[in-house]
């Protein structure tokens, strides 16, 4: 079996808001995915901020296998940063964490989320274009280590009062 096919026979996430217990976790995933992380004490901040999705993918047996953190600001989101553990890569979790995030957002009556992604990390590109994201910018020299542009993304979505009309 291969290490995908493992990773996605363990079963499905459950997304909920991370706690201060889950920190930690978080910081790990954090430091693996990235090579400028963010510290461990910008996640605590975030626990129970109600201008913040703060949410973690986690395992049937409890473990962390992603998170996501996304700023609502009247009716736009900004979605921060989302990883997953890299042995959960290619297992639908970030699919799942997106899809969490768009699903908030769309309840908080947001029209439209950002996002920026390094230009070269092409699985995070697919999986935004899958959910209808395109290319509105770029952000020349804005990642370190090793510096590279990043590409800002937008997905929209009608206003709430539009939403009802199709239905």
């Amino acid at each position: 079996m291969s290490d995908a096919a493992a990773s996605e026979a363990r079963g499905p996430v459950r997304l909920r808001p991370a706690t201060l217990h889950d920190v930690d976790a978080v910081h790990a995933i954090e430091r693996a995915s990235f090579s400028d992380p963010w510290t461990r004490a910008s996640f605590v901040s975030l626990v129970g901020n109600r201008a913040v999705s703060f949410r973690v993918a986690e395992e049937p047996e409890g473990g962390i296998a992603g998170y996501v953190v996304a700023w609502f600001v009247v009716d736009e989101a900004e979605i921060a940063n989302i990883a997953v553990a890299p042995e959960r890569r290619g297992a639908r979790v970030g699919a799942s964490l997106l899809d969490g995030v768009l699903s908030e957002a769309t309840a908080r009556g947001c029209v439209a989320a950002y996002l920026e992604v390094r230009e070269s990390n092409a699985p995070a590109r697919a999986l935004y274009a899958s959910r209808g994201f395109a290319q509105v910018g770029r952000r020349r020299g804005y990642y370190r280590r090793p510096v590279e542009d990043a590409l800002v993304l937008r997905r929209s979505w009608p206003a709430p009062e539009d939403r009802t009309a199709d239905a």
